[in-house]
């Protein structure tokens, strides 16, 4: 309920706007990422629906993968074993370990999406399992 409040809310705003306009996002229901931008949006029946956001991706070495993946599962307070590290609001996307998360969009990740605050909590509350998630380059 509240994801669909949210965006009739930003309908009603005009802040909503094709997915397409979006560097070619193909997503109907998910999320989208641009790495030459880094940038990343919700999209939501085909219109951007949050975003975009500024990100942080993998570093060489520990690129970020593209192509088009689903939502694997959602962990809200995990931590990586491998970094030993918190990993807050994770939404996996890759049997291989990368995920949104909330981490410094400042510093480049070992493959995972670097969010801010606020958007990985939006991210988090608004991707659902089996949603797709594009990653462009």
């Amino acid at each position: 309920m509240m994801r669909i409040l949210a965006i009739a809310a930003l309908f009603l705003l005009g802040m909503a706007v094709p997915a397409q306009a979006e560097a070619g996002c193909t997503v109907y229901n998910g999320a989208c990422l641009k790495l030459s931008t880094n940038q990343a949006w919700l999209v939501y029946n085909g219109t951007t629906s949050y975003g975009p956001v500024p990100v942080s991706t993998g570093k060489p070495g520990y690129e970020t993968p593209t192509g088009m993946f689903s939502v694997l599962r959602k962990v809200k307070n995990d931590w990586s074993i491998p970094y030993n590290a918190p990993m807050p609001n994770s939404v996996y996307f890759t049997s291989s370990g990368i995920a949104f998360h909330l981490d410094s969009i400042y510093v480049q990740s070992h493959g995972c999406v670097h969010l801010e605050p606020a958007a990985s909590q939006v991210f988090f509350d608004n991707l659902m399992l089996g949603e797709q998630v594009q990653v462009l380059p």
